[in-house]
């Protein structure tokens, strides 16, 4: 993939169900370890979005391409693609460990990682403070912990994007400032990151990019500064008429550049 190929590129994507369009020409990129949210109110179109780029709908028109190339025909290639992502409802197995969960995608004959799967699956553990709940029944923890089980089990494929559905969701103060940093952190370290998300305030405080929704549309598409001065914006979070009139944001390709440090949002 050459640094000017974005590491994800949605392009006119529409989707229908039926007679209800639930996305209309929706367009982002998301560039080479970036972190790009999709925010809008309830309906908007978000988890479309997402699993359009998942390979769980197929669109109408438009089209997905991961770095490059046509995205896979269904969910189960995307990890050869590098693709990750966490489920809303976490998919936790009951009943296996913390480890054993965390083992799921490095064993077997689709394994997609290299390397001994209880080191790979121990340094993720160990990044995201499991180390000492590697033995504990998953069932047994709280509701962060268990959240941070899923997303370590993303990250043991090392995947070069990771999919987060509402990884904010029912998380306080304290473990949102950790998911913060978790976040990051893997930009730092050259993964992209793409979030569906409804919680704004961590949105804007770790997005790279915010892509608006409403209606199936792109209202409003830039930097969290950006985004806030943008009046179509609170149209849509108010429930007015924010697609009205000529002017449809276009959301463009992000400029090469050096993975973000971990001091930068």
């Amino acid at each position: 993939m050459s640094s000017n190929t974005p590491r994800l590129e949605v392009d006119g994507l529409t989707v229908t169900f039926g007679g209800l369009t639930a996305l209309d020409d929706v367009s982002f990129t998301v560039g080479d370890a970036e972190t790009v949210a999709l925010i809008g109110p309830n309906g908007a179109g978000k988890t479309t979005a997402f699993n359009a780029v998942c390979s769980m709908v197929r669109p109408r028109a438009g089209s997905v391409r991961i770095a490059g190339r046509p995205g896979p025909s269904a969910p189960t290639g995307l990890a050869g693609r590098g693709v990750a992502r966490t489920l809303q409802g976490l998919g936790l197995f009951s009943g296996m460990t913390v480890l054993e969960n965390v083992l799921v995608p490095l064993v077997g004959p689709d394994r997609s990682a290299s390397g001994d799967p209880i080191e790979v699956a121990a340094d993720v553990l160990g990044r995201l403070g499991l180390s000492a709940r590697a033995s504990t029944a998953v069932d047994a923890l709280p509701y962060p912990d268990r959240k941070r089980v899923a997303l370590a089990r993303a990250l043991v494929t090392r995947p070069r994007l990771l999919l987060l559905d509402e990884p904010a969701g029912g998380l306080g103060s304290d473990d949102i400032a950790g998911l913060v940093l978790t976040v990051r952190g893997l930009s730092a370290d050259g993964c992209s990151v793409l979030l569906v998300e409804h919680h704004v305030d961590f949105v804007m405080e770790v997005a790279d990019r915010v892509v608006v929704l409403d209606f199936g549309r792109v209202v409003a598409c830039g930097t969290p500064d950006e985004v806030r001065a943008d009046p179509a914006v609170e149209a849509a979070y108010l429930g007015l008429e924010a697609a009205a009139g000529p002017h449809r944001p276009t959301c463009p390709r992000a400029p090469p550049r050096a993975p973000c440090s971990p001091s930068t949002g």
